[in-house]
């Protein structure tokens, strides 16, 4: 799925115009950003936590100016411990050849 997906996703479930869906997927996605820069955590409970990780840096250049640079943090995602054990069951029966509703 990608912005436009979820645009059209949101349009739809709320029964609002395209606009206001992209306006209101814009904004949250501004807000988050936002809060990540500022140094914040995300957390949505049930589905996950966004952060901004710190590592050692690295020179990398941006091929687009050829300048230097040495990034030193990056966002990511950690999904919920609780969803992650669900998607692990769901994988293990489809492994074993089980339908996702039924326990082994």
């Amino acid at each position: 799925m990608n912005k436009s997906d979820l645009v059209k996703s949101l349009a739809k479930e709320m029964d609002l115009p395209m606009r206001k869906a992209e306006e209101i997927v814009d904004m949250v996605f501004k807000t988050m950003t936002t809060a990540l820069v500022a140094g914040n955590r995300i957390e949505i409970r049930g589905f996950g936590s966004f952060v901004v990780k710190k590592y050692e840096g690295y020179t990398g250049r941006n091929p687009k100016t050829g300048e230097d640079y040495r990034p030193d943090q990056t966002p990511a995602f950690l999904q919920d411990r609780q969803r992650t054990q669900g998607e692990n069951k769901r994988i293990r029966q489809g492994a074993a050849g089980l339908s996702p509703g039924r326990d082994a």
